[in-house]
C-alpha cells in the first residue's frame, strides 16, 4: 500500500492518540511540583487530595481540550504574546 501525505502534514507522536508527549511531561512536572508544595503546606491527607484535585484537574483539562492538538508550551506562549501585543492584532488602518 502507498500512502500519500501532504507536505504540510506534521506527524506528532501522542499518548493514547490525543495528548502529545511534551504536554504530558509538562503536566507531570507541574503535578509533581504541586504535590510537593501541597505536601509541605498541609498535613492531613484528605486536605492534600482535595487541594491537589482542585488545582491540577483544570490544568490537565486545559492541556487536553483547549490546546487543539498543539503543544501546551507553545500554546501558552502564543497567548502571552497576544496579551503583550494586543494593539498589533487589532490595528485597523483607515484610508
Amino acid at each position: 500500500m502507498k500512502f500519500i501525505f501532504p507536505k504540510n502534514y506534521k506527524y506528532r507522536a501522542k499518548i493514547l492518540g490525543f495528548i502529545d508527549y511534551i504536554t504530558a511531561i509538562t503536566c507531570s512536572v507541574i503535578g509533581i511540583l504541586l504535590f510537593l508544595i501541597i505536601h509541605i503546606l498541609f498535613k492531613k491527607i484528605t486536605t492534600q487530595i482535595y487541594i491537589f484535585v482542585i488545582l491540577f484537574v483544570p490544568i490537565v483539562l486545559f492541556s487536553i481540550f483547549v490546546s487543539d492538538g498543539e503543544n501546551i508550551i507553545s500554546y501558552t506562549l502564543q497567548i502571552i504574546r497576544f496579551i503583550k501585543r494586543r494593539g498589533i492584532y487589532f490595528y485597523n488602518k483607515n484610508n
